[in-house]
């Protein structure tokens, strides 16, 4: 277990000013709050090998060859200033499998001036993660791309991260990396590689660094005694004193939540390998947004360990006194705790040369120049900038001016002259004040919608639905109880509350992780809306929405009713219209047919054909049902029944004709004219049933002694047993139908099946 070594006394002895930097002695973690690490740190062991440099300076090389461990690497040089105007490449071979990878690119348009004011610090590429590695290969001036002299001092500089459990609560993942609490498993450096100590610079305090041991092993393309491959420098680290250090002063507190923070002590960060004080700035305006390690198909189970690398990098390879970046956020969105002296502190960090003394800076672990970064990065990024920012009550959306530190330019051709006070997006990409492509075309891209996030208000904000209701066109319906759900662009990590509004007022109020809300409505019309509060406290108020609560039942105007219709006559299925009108004084919906089918019709239909079996009573029950869901209900019920042809007093000259296409097997046929057949019943609707064809002839109907129709049974198709004639009453009572045959010329004859009748 680590020792605590955060010792907090009074505010008398607090500060010395450095350039506006206030340094404080003896703080390594994050706040007083922090607890010891659950497992020891991890010893990072980072190698250096000197590259051969062609006699005109203009390329250089490392053979392939096998090496100690490792997972980060890059390649550096003695001046900070330099910059390497053309390609550095590296191969390496997976410890897994033994497989060499493919030349991969290692990005040049870094300085290593990011750390100001220090001795021995180094420029160099930036650290790519390639993952367990045992063989590397190394290329500058592939294809002739550099154009003038490389810079002094090249070697290739491997890191084996160390092996640690990720202590997180909470985090997003849990790595499982054996040999955390394990001296054994940890690899070290070989006693017999060269240590040469560097002299500190005189007035200077020491770096405090670690030291990167040189690696001893031939290529097997490179014959011994190639040129002398130089080693990181070394200071003697410091030891932490135990005596009574200065205190901070309170951190300040934020506008917005602290989001889940993996700590140093988490990511078994080595603290004797950066043992120096951490230095603090006046404030924080702006904050700068990186990419790092160069790769996206790293594991979040691997995070920690890159973080572990990019720290080691920095400190062994770099010369830096710490890790760079202020925080880093992995592609599954967890933030880790970067440059040590509290993620609630303004500590100077060294990410954004000539712009670090008012900033903080925040780095991704990918490469995002043709991918965007995920979700769950952007919104890291922004929940991150905005506690940040919020400390010190400055808007992420907003603007600022940074005094520049040093003379440059950034991407875009801006010069800055040293002590000249510049214009920046509170939220800024690294090439907004350096000239680089990070933190990459698609990232900075996102960085608009990340200053959104982080700013508010809510987007996107809409009701999605209104459970218990039912719509019609824009209108909701509802008895009275309802669930109203909705959904915003906004990450719910954004939001503090929301509230369910109806007619402007606030009826219920939730978590800003909550999709609906219950709401009772009084009868009458409502607009319903959802308010979201951002973190900012900035408001959104969503689209009204129009909901209705009804109570008052449909009604149905005309009661369901029977009537006989044409069509083809069967004993089992009689043709018949079922009639009915309901209304509802919001919105009708439907009516449903329960018996003797289920059949659903839609708020305009008043009719439907159906068939029902003869001298069988069949119930029809309907429900009409409007949109809120209230139902009225109505029946009706009816006999059809079939009198045969043989039933009926006729009179004149009829011959009886038999088939087993007329109903009961048997029917009448005439063609004198003046011959009648009657029948007489008690009901409400009757259909006169014949069979047809092209030679049939005419028959007059007569209704209770009234003519009422002349009908023509000529069909250029075949029927039998077709009603063709109907007559309905609006009740039931006693009637004659009488049929006469016409004679008509050509064509007389008649074949009739009798008559049915609905009681």
């Amino acid at each position: 277990m680590r020792s605590k070594k955060r010792i907090w006394l009074t505010a008398a002895l607090a500060t010395s000013a450095v350039a506006g930097v206030l340094v404080f002695e003896g703080v390594t973690g994050d706040s007083p709050a922090d607890t010891d690490a659950k497992s020891g740190p991890a010893r990072p062991d980072v190698r250096a090998t000197a590259l051969k440099v062609a006699d005109d300076g203009t390329s250089a090389t490392l053979g392939k060859r096998d090496t100690a461990p490792f997972s980060m690497l890059g390649v550096t040089w003695t001046d900070p200033a330099a910059r390497v105007t053309g390609a550095v490449e590296v191969r390496t071979r997976s410890a897994a499998d033994g497989a060499w990878t493919s030349w991969l690119p290692l990005g040049t348009d870094v300085t290593g001036r990011a750390e100001a004011g220090r001795s021995g610090v180094r420029g160099g590429t930036e650290p790519r993660w390639v993952g367990p590695s045992n063989g590397v290969e190394v290329r500058i001036n592939a294809s002739g791309k550099v154009s003038s002299k490389l810079p002094s001092g090249l070697r290739l500089d491997t890191v084996d991260p160390g092996r640690g459990a990720l202590n997180a609560e909470p985090a997003a993942f849990a790595a499982d990396l054996p040999g955390a609490d394990d001296p054994a498993a940890t690899p070290t450096a070989d006693p017999s590689d060269p240590v040469t100590p560097e002299p500190t610079a005189p007035g200077t305090e020491p770096s405090g660094e670690a030291t990167a041991t040189t690696d001893p092993m031939p290529s097997a393309s490179e014959p011994a005694g190639q040129e002398p491959t130089p080693t990181a420098s070394a200071s003697p680290s410091p030891s932490v004193s135990s005596s009574p250090a200065p205190t901070l002063p309170p951190a300040p507190s934020s506008t917005v939540p602290k989001p889940p923070i993996v700590s140093r002590a988490d990511w078994n960060a080595d603290e004797s390998m950066s043992p120096e004080a951490p230095e603090y700035l006046n404030g924080v305006k702006a904050v700068f947004v990186h990419h790092t390690a160069e790769t996206n198909t790293y594991s979040c189970a691997d995070s920690a360990a890159i973080v572990r690398g990019l720290y080691a990098y920095h400190v062994k390879a770099n010369g830096w006194k710490d890790l760079g970046y202020n925080f880093v956020v992995d592609k599954c969105g967890t933030v880790f705790e970067g440059r040590k002296g509290g993620v609630d502190r303004p500590v100077l960090g060294a990410h954004t040369y000539g712009f670090n003394r008012e900033s903080t800076g925040i780095a991704v672990i990918g490469t995002y120049t043709d991918s965007a970064a995920p979700t769950a990065v952007t919104t890291a990024v922004a929940r991150v900038a905005a506690w940040k920012l919020g400390q010190y009550k400055v808007d992420p959306a907003g603007t600022t001016t940074l005094t520049a530190g040093a003379t440059g330019n950034n991407l875009a051709g801006t010069t800055f002259t040293s002590g000249t006070a510049y214009p920046f997006n509170t939220i800024s990409g690294h090439r907004d004040g350096f000239a680089t492509q990070c933190p990459g075309t698609k990232l900075y891209g996102q960085l608009p919608a990340i200053r959104s996030l982080a700013a508010g208000p809510v987007t996107g904000l809409t009701v999605k639905s209104v459970t218990g209701a039912g719509l019609s066109g824009t209108t909701y319906y509802t008895k009275s109880a309802v669930t109203v759900g909705w959904s915003a662009s906004t990450p719910s990590t954004f939001i503090s509350t929301y509230e369910l509004l109806v007619d402007g007022k606030s009826v219920a109020t939730t978590a800003g992780t909550a999709t609906s809300a219950k709401a009772t409505l009084a009868v009458g019309t409502h607009k319903v809306q959802v308010r979201a509060t951002h973190q900012s406290g900035k408001v959104t108020t969503s689209a009204a929405v129009t909901v209705v609560a009804d109570q008052t039942a449909p009604s149905f105007t005309t009661k369901p009713n029977l009537a006989l219709r044409t069509g083809t006559v069967n004993t089992t299925a009689v043709p018949i219209t079922l009639k009915w009108k309901a209304t509802d004084a919001a919105a009708l919906k439907e009516v449903r047919l329960t018996a003797p089918v289920a059949k659903t019709y839609g708020p305009t239909t008043t009719s439907a054909s159906h068939t029902a079996k003869s001298g069988v009573a069949t119930a029809w029950p309907m429900t009409a049902y409007d949109v809120a869901g209230n139902t009225a209900a109505a029946s009706v019920s009816g006999t059809p029944v079939i009198l045969q042809e043989s039933s009926g007093t006729k009179s004149g000259t009829w011959t009886t004709k038999s088939s087993t296409s007329y109903l009961g097997g048997k029917s009448y046929s005439s063609s004198s004219k003046g011959a009648s057949l009657s029948w007489t019943f008690t009901g409400r609707s009757a259909a006169l049933v014949v069979s047809r064809a092209a030679t049939s002839g005419q028959v007059y109907v007569y209704v209770d002694g009234v003519k009422v129709s002349t009908t023509d049974l000529k069909s250029s198709t075949t029927k039998y047993r077709d009603a063709l004639w109907t007559k309905t009453w609006s009740s039931s009572a006693k009637h004659t139908v009488k049929i006469v045959v016409v004679g008509t010329s050509g064509r007389p004859t008649i074949t009739t099946d009798g008559l049915v009748y609905l009681k």
